[in-house]
């Protein structure tokens, strides 16, 4: 017997759901552009800009390590935007986490380098990239719980997959913009070029506030405010009534490692002496693969609205573990057409199942009172671990930095929590948005309403 889906809210203003959905997109993909330009520079400009070019091997792993700090952040940011998201609604933290990504990126362009302040550059480098952790640590929570909050009865995984699209476009957009910066000659680039994408950053917050300015706060949201007001202690409500669901979610976030290994520490690898693939051809690899991600994300995500969110999450945990070890070893063989190939096939495809489907996954596993806490804490912690992976998987590669089967096998171990995770959690697919966070025992005790009894089947 299916589990009854109520109706769609009828005080939910009129188009609202999709007006959510392209807010999530374009907001997290302008967010994502910022995020990802600096990857991209990490990997293959900052090594000669802000750090001692006398040691490549040492100046590669620690501007990798700063593509790690803002992991770092993230958990900090995450208590305190999850904190203020919950009380004082998701559309206030989408603006502010935008405005601040924009701010940081921006300044990063402007940044001085160790040949002009020394030891200065590093740490003012540093600090912007705090700030685009703290960031980015409200950004996915806030646009998931809105997007999931405003979709329709049986269309969640869909909806809310539209944040992870924009994830992945603003990866995209990052990689054509550093495809002709990274072509510029070595001089050009490394004075002025690598900061053109980053000065970019003002059309950023400019666009983004536009589009999420005029976007409505949530009928959920709303209404527990109303009826039940917003929980003072957040946090303290997470924790009491939803601590397991904050493991699983930490544990699942560590799919992510996937990605950063994908983007950055490939990247690097691919590019170095020891494989000698050209920076432009590597770059193209990762946005033809995000081009398929973008048709695929939806795709799953409208599969798990059918099938449910555990299978198809398991089909990109499972996966991945096995896809990027072959990507990796395509790297190592210089054979440009099998890394495009599996690159297209681990990043585009198969890792898009877990990608696409999570935000509604973990967003589902917890009320409307802390939903964005429980969101923003859990994978800012898992995503913090998946940060540091990229050094993690620098140090694992050895002095050469060419022992790519340790890598992969390290990669494929970080899949196997995110497993864990799946095969414990409830499956929710079908859960009625009201009932989103209580747990079995205590729905079938509550009354059963005549729109929850007319209302049996699932659109699709």
């Amino acid at each position: 017997m299916s589990v009854p889906v109520a109706p769609s809210d009828p005080s939910a203003p009129v188009g609202q759901p999709t007006k959510a959905a392209a807010a999530a997109w374009i907001g997290s993909a302008l967010e994502y552009y910022d995020f990802f330009i600096y990857g991209s520079a990490a990997a293959l400009i900052f090594p000669k800009v802000f750090f001692d070019e006398s040691d490549p091997a040492t100046a590669t792993l620690l501007s990798l390590a700063t593509f790690g700090v803002a992991y770092a952040a993230r958990p900090v940011g995450a208590l305190f935007l999850g904190h203020f998201g919950d009380r004082l609604g998701r559309k206030k933290i989408m603006v502010f986490t935008l405005l601040l990504m924009g701010l940081s990126t921006f300044l990063i362009g402007c940044l001085p380098t160790r040949a002009q302040v020394g030891t200065l550059a590093p740490v003012l480098l540093v600090l912007c990239r705090v700030l685009q952790g703290i960031s980015a640590a409200g950004e996915q929570a806030s646009a998931s719980s809105m997007t999931l909050e405003h979709a329709p009865p049986g269309r969640r995984g869909f909806f809310t997959s539209f944040t992870l699209g924009g994830t992945q476009g603003g990866q995209l957009i990052a990689t054509l913009v550093f495809i002709p910066v990274a072509a510029l000659p070595e001089d050009q680039l490394l004075s002025w070029g690598w900061r053109l994408p980053f000065w970019l950053s003002v059309a950023v917050a400019v666009v983004g506030f536009v589009i999420r300015r005029r976007l409505e706060e949530t009928p959920a949201f709303t209404r527990q405010a109303a009826e039940e007001g917003v929980a003072k202690l957040p946090l303290a409500v997470l924790m009491r009534e939803h601590r397991a669901d904050v493991l699983r979610v930490i544990a699942g976030a560590l799919i992510a490692s996937v990605s950063t290994i994908f983007t950055v520490w490939a990247l690097a690898y691919a590019t170095s002496d020891a494989v000698g693939i050209s920076r432009s051809a590597m770059l193209w690899v990762g946005a033809l693969a995000n081009l398929v991600a973008l048709a695929a994300i939806p795709l799953w995500a409208t599969l798990s609205d059918r099938i449910g969110r555990r299978p198809v999450y398991l089909v990109g945990a499972v996966g991945s573990a096995v896809t990027m070890f072959l990507y990796l070893w395509a790297i190592s063989t210089g054979s440009y057409p099998l890394i495009l190939l599996l690159g297209i096939l681990a990043f585009g495809v198969v890792y898009s199942a877990a990608n696409g489907v999570w935000p509604s996954f973990y967003g589902e596993m917890f009320s409307t009172r802390v939903r964005l806490s429980g969101m923003a804490i859990g994978t800012q912690i898992g995503f913090a671990v998946a940060g540091f992976a990229v050094t993690f998987a620098a140090q694992i590669a050895g002095p050469d930095g060419d022992d790519w089967s340790s890598v992969g096998l390290f990669t494929a171990a970080l899949c196997v929590p995110p497993v864990i995770a799946a095969l414990t959690a409830r499956e929710t697919h079908r859960v009625p948005a009201e009932l989103l966070g209580i747990r079995p025992a205590a729905r079938t005790s509550q009354p059963e309403t005549a729109s929850e009894s007319e209302s049996e089947s699932v659109t699709a």
